[in-house]
């Protein structure tokens, strides 16, 4: 089954966070992620808001898991600690 990462953010230094993005999308891309929402237009109807949604879709939870886990990201992740506020999932798909 496939599986979404889900990744809900209030950036606070956006200076930091652009050098993220720039490693963090060739890293989630490196493990079969697509992005299919990132930073879109959204309706926030239950729950704390965050201006910044990102999805991306993975062939499985474990490879998801193993991108987030990864050097890459790992690296592109330490841009982001302390340049944002962020919750991030992985839901498998009924799929």
């Amino acid at each position: 089954m496939g599986a979404l990462w889900i990744a809900h953010v209030t950036v606070t230094d956006d200076e930091a966070y652009g050098k993220y993005a720039k490693l963090a999308g060739p890293a989630i891309a490196k493990h079969g992620g697509k992005f299919i929402a990132r930073g879109g237009r959204f309706v926030q109807l239950e729950g704390k808001e965050r201006p910044r949604n990102v999805v991306a879709q993975f062939p499985d939870v474990e490879t998801a898991v193993a991108c987030y886990n990864s050097p890459e990201y790992q690296e592109a992740l330490s841009h982001a600690k302390g340049a944002s506020e962020r919750e991030l999932m992985v839901v498998e798909t009924s799929e």
